[in-house]
C-alpha cells in the first residue's frame, strides 16, 4: 500500500495535492461542527454533573446534543441545512454568505476555517507525502485548529482533545514516527512542568494567574509529538506571536482587562515547528555563525 501511494505521489504530485486540499476542506467543515458543539456539550455535561451532585438526581429533560445530533440547521430559522448547502467553501459562495431560507448572514469564520484546514492539509502532505507520518501530521494539524478556535472563543482547551492527543503523540513516537519515544516522553514532561513552574512563580510574584492549566497540557501535547528539543523554539515563537497578537487585538479595541488566550499561539508555534522547525533552527545557528 505504501509503495502504491509513493508511486501515485511520484507520478501525479499535483493530483495528490489537489486531493489533499479537497479532503482538508471536507475535514474543515467537520471541524466547524466540533468547534461549535464541543463547548456546549461540555457545558451541559458540567451542568448535569453539578445538578446531580446538588440534588442527587440525574437531569434527563434535555434533548440529546452531540457532534452528530441534531442535524445542522440555521440558528435563526431552525431549518435543516441541505446536503448541497454543506459543501465546503462552494456553498458559502453559491449562497453569497447567507442562509438559503431566511437570508441571515453566515459567519465568515466558517469558510475561513474550511479554507485554512484545506491549505494546512495541503502543506502537510506536500511536506510529509502520503506516508504514515503524513497521516498523523494531518491529525495533529486538525486537532490544533480545533483547540485554537475553541480557546479563542471560550478560553478553554478541552481535556477531551488535549489528553487523547497527548497520549496519541506518545503512542506513535513509541514507534519513532516523528521522534524517539525517549524524546517524546521527556518532551511531554518538560512541556507541562515548564509552564507549570512559570505559572506558580508568576502567581507568587504578582498574586495573579498568568495562564490556565490547559496551556500546560497543550505544551505537554506538543512535547509528546515533537520531542523535547524544539520546545524552546515553540515557547519563543508562541511568546513572540502572543505579543504581536495581543498588541493587534488591543489596537482593534479589545478590553485590556479581558485575558487573551495563549493556546492559539502555542498551536501555531507547534505546527510551524512540525513543518519548518529544523529549517528555523539551522537558520538561527547560521546567523549566529555556529556550525
Amino acid at each position: 500500500m505504501s509503495e502504491y501511494l509513493s508511486l501515485l505521489q511520484g507520478q501525479h504530485p499535483v493530483l495528490v495535492l489537489a486531493m489533499a486540499m479537497i479532503f482538508g476542506l471536507l475535514v474543515g467543515s467537520f471541524l466547524n461542527v466540533v468547534i461549535l458543539r464541543l463547548p456546549v456539550m461540555l457545558d451541559r455535561q458540567w451542568t448535569a454533573q453539578a445538578h446531580e451532585i446538588l440534588s442527587h438526581e440525574t437531569n434527563t429533560d434535555q434533548e440529546p446534543f452531540n457532534i452528530v445530533f441534531p442535524n445542522s440547521h440555521c440558528p435563526n430559522c431552525k431549518i435543516e441545512i441541505r446536503a448541497w448547502q454543506n459543501i465546503p467553501l462552494a456553498s458559502y459562495l453559491i449562497l453569497r454568505g447567507m442562509c438559503g431560507n431566511c437570508g441571515i448572514s453566515i459567519p465568515l469564520r466558517y469558510p475561513i476555517i474550511e479554507l485554512t484546514t484545506g491549505l494546512l492539509t495541503l502543506i502537510v502532505i506536500y511536506s510529509f507525502g502520503l506516508t504514515i507520518s503524513g497521516l498523523f501530521a494531518c491529525l495533529f494539524t486538525w486537532a490544533l485548529i480545533v483547540l485554537s478556535v475553541i480557546d479563542f472563543d471560550t478560553k478553554l482547551l478541552p481535556d477531551d482533545i488535549t489528553l487523547p492527543f497527548l497520549w496519541l503523540g506518545l503512542s506513535i513516537n513509541f514507534f519513532g514516527i516523528f521522534v524517539s519515544f525517549h524524546s517524546a516522553f521527556i518532551g511531554a514532561c518538560a512541556g507541562y512542568l515548564s509552564l507549570w513552574s512559570i505559572y506558580h512563580v508568576f502567581r507568587l510574584v504578582t498574586g495573579k494567574e498568568g495562564m490556565g492549566y490547559g496551556d500546560f497540557k497543550m505544551l505537554a501535547l506538543l512535547g509528546a509529538w515533537l520531542g523535547w528539543q524544539p520546545l524552546l523554539l515553540v515557547v519563543i515563537l508562541s511568546s513572540f506571536g502572543g505579543v504581536i497578537g495581543a498588541g493587534a487585538l488591543i489596537l482593534l479595541g479589545r478590553d485590556r482587562a479581558n485575558p487573551i488566550p495563549f493556546g492559539p499561539y502555542l498551536a501555531i508555534a507547534g505546527w510551524v515547528t512540525l513543518i519548518w522547525g529544523d529549517t528555523l533552527i539551522n537558520w538561527y545557528f547560521t546567523i549566529l555563525g555556529v556550525g
